[in-house]
């Protein structure tokens, strides 16, 4: 029960309290409502804070009504009218309409953390008012009032009352305070004063979304904002730095360092073994000179090279041989041949050589391939590498003379590994790093197949002696100072156009062309015979008998086709031996 004001006269007295002084109607201000007559007949003026259910119509349930409140039994409570049990005559404050600047009182919460929904003043031909959202809600009565809110009925609390439902009495609790009745009346604990809990639907819940909303644009604006700005710095950037190179001093992207050792089958491993063993020479004489190349034989100093490039120093010129590794050192000519194209020339005072290991010609195929060392127009220690073209070439070179004793016959590799002036005497080396051959000629462009005259460069075809042959004239160069040559012991037609090498009338002193003895005389070989094949391979001209000639050691055994009257014989001779120059 609360407690009596001091301002009010004691209970039963009956003193009435005068109502609250109105404020006067003006401009702007609205006119108090006036309280309506409470009843309980139906139909009658609606009492305030009673709540209303709106009458049932199609699409709207019907409501159960709230029971009248009483304060004793047979007589309703009417509010606002002074309370028996409690002794005060109090009168109901006037509340202007909803709407009018006093927001709609806001329910409680209930003890149990649940909203309670508020039921809004309707009824026939009557709108339900809401407060404006944002207005001031007014102010608390002071304590211990027993005022009652005209939209709300108070609650039965402190009378001993029934509750709203008329199921039993309602739940006590202190001054204040106010319990959840028993039935469930949404009324029971509603406080106006209290905030506003967020409600599925209305404004503060409307309020707190549009909020979230606001926020969550503002951010995706933001990261919208934020991503276009940074590309638009970083393709300014990016632009600047690839037109200025950077900021600072340009530093270009490189690989590191890597192990220095290649593949022994490489052309860069072939050439890091062979290149020690290369030397190049220079060659004055009292009328020219050139350069070529050679290759070491022996610890003792012997260098293999090609005839015509000592050939200027033959007659008390000057040879000058340079390491790969920049040593110099002066040689002399050991022995030469013009008929191989084959010189020895030897230094001495020079420790540490390096000889070139010697491969086997005979193993050649064609297609292998091949690496060329030598100084090209002076250029020491150039590689080039290719392949092995084709194999027996019947090449002649030199010829200056006139007279013949200077033309070099050989039996040629033949190979598209790019040779020029300088790489005459070199070696060609197979895929493990062996000589196979000499490199001694080329195919010029313009001037023919003399290397000292053949000045226009490569054209992919070079011409190499085979290492086989190069070896024993090499042996015989060191041995003897001279190399012997293989021979047949006849005299041929060298200006016989026909196909086949023809046997001349007569010698070049005038004698028989085919020597008395001599293994063409033993196989029976005449005068005016024509020789097509040479162990079943067929030769077109002199120089090419001779080739395949040479190509062999004297002492081996040729098996000869022999023409004679249009008829073809077989014969077989041992070839002879003739000294060299």
């Amino acid at each position: 029960m609360p407690a009596p004001h001091p301002a009010h006269p004691p209970a039963g007295q009956g003193a009435p309290v005068p109502p609250p002084a109105q404020p006067p109607a003006g401009p702007g201000t609205p006119a108090p409502a006036q309280p309506q007559a409470e009843t309980g007949a139906p139909g009658g003026p609606l009492a305030p804070g009673a709540p209303q259910t709106p009458p049932a119509g199609p699409g709207r349930p019907a409501s159960a009504q709230p029971q009248a409140e009483t304060g004793a039994p047979g007589g309703p409570l009417v509010p606002g009218a002074p309370d028996a049990s409690a002794g005060h005559g109090l009168l109901t404050p006037q509340t202007p309409p909803a709407g009018h600047g006093i927001p709609a009182p806001r329910p409680a919460p209930t003890g149990h953390g649940t909203p309670v929904p508020q039921t809004p003043l309707t009824g026939p031909g009557t709108t339900p008012h809401q407060a404006p959202e944002g207005h001031p809600a007014p102010h608390p009565s002071p304590a211990g009032h027993a005022t009652s809110h005209p939209l709300h009925p108070p609650a039965a609390a402190d009378r001993g009352g029934v509750d709203s439902t008329g199921g039993g009495p309602a739940a006590v609790g202190p001054v204040g305070v106010e319990s959840a009745p028993a039935g469930g009346d949404p009324w029971g604990r509603y406080d106006p004063w209290a905030a506003a809990p967020l409600q599925e639907s209305g404004a503060a819940q409307g309020s707190a979304e549009r909020r979230r909303r606001r926020v969550r644009r503002a951010l995706v604006g933001g990261a919208v904002a934020l991503a276009v700005v940074s590309g638009l710095l970083g393709g300014v950037a990016g632009a600047y730095f690839e037109r200025n190179g950077g900021i600072g001093a340009v530093e270009l992207p490189q690989a590191g360092k890597e192990p220095a050792g290649r593949a022994p089958d490489s052309v860069a491993g072939i050439a890091a073994r062979a290149l020690p063993s290369v030397v190049t020479l220079h060659v004055s004489g009292s009328d020219e000179q050139g350069t070529g190349t050679g290759f070491v034989l022996d610890g003792l100093g012997h260098i293999l090279t090609n005839n015509h490039v000592v050939e200027p120093a033959a007659s008390g010129g000057a040879i000058s041989v340079t390491f790969s590794g920049g040593q110099t050192a002066k040689a002399r000519i050991v022995g030469r041949d013009t008929g191989y194209d084959l010189a020895v020339v030897q230094v001495s005072g020079v420790r540490g050589l390096t000889p070139m290991p010697l491969g086997n010609s005979d193993n050649v195929q064609v297609g292998d391939p091949v690496v060329a060392i030598g100084a090209p127009f002076d250029l020491a220690n150039t590689v080039t590498s290719g392949i092995i073209s084709a194999k027996e070439r019947p090449i002649t070179a030199g010829g200056e003379k006139g007279d013949g004793g200077d033309v070099s016959y050989v039996d040629a590799l033949q190979t598209d590994a790019p040779i020029n002036p300088g790489n005459s005497g070199g070696p060609l080396l197979d895929s493990h790093g062996r000589v196979i051959g000499i490199n001694s000629a080329i195919r010029s462009a313009d001037t023919g197949s003399d290397v000292q005259t053949g000045q226009a460069g490569s054209i992919g075809l070079g011409f190499a002696i085979p290492v086989n042959q190069a070896k024993r004239v090499a042996e015989e160069l060191i041995n003897t100072g001279r190399a012997s040559h293989p021979v047949i012991g006849v005299t041929l037609d060298m200006n016989y156009t026909g196909d086949g090498a023809k046997v001349g009338a007569k010698s070049h002193d005038g004698g028989s062309p085919v020597a008395p003895g001599g293994p063409g005389a033993k196989a029976g070989i005449k005068a005016g015979d024509v020789i097509t094949a040479v162990d079943g391979k067929p030769v077109h001209s002199g120089e090419e008998l001779i080739v395949r000639t040479r190509a062999h050691r004297p002492g081996d055994r040729l098996a000869l086709t022999v023409r004679r009257d249009g008829r073809d014989r077989e014969v077989t001779l041992v070839l002879g031996s003739a000294g060299g120059d």
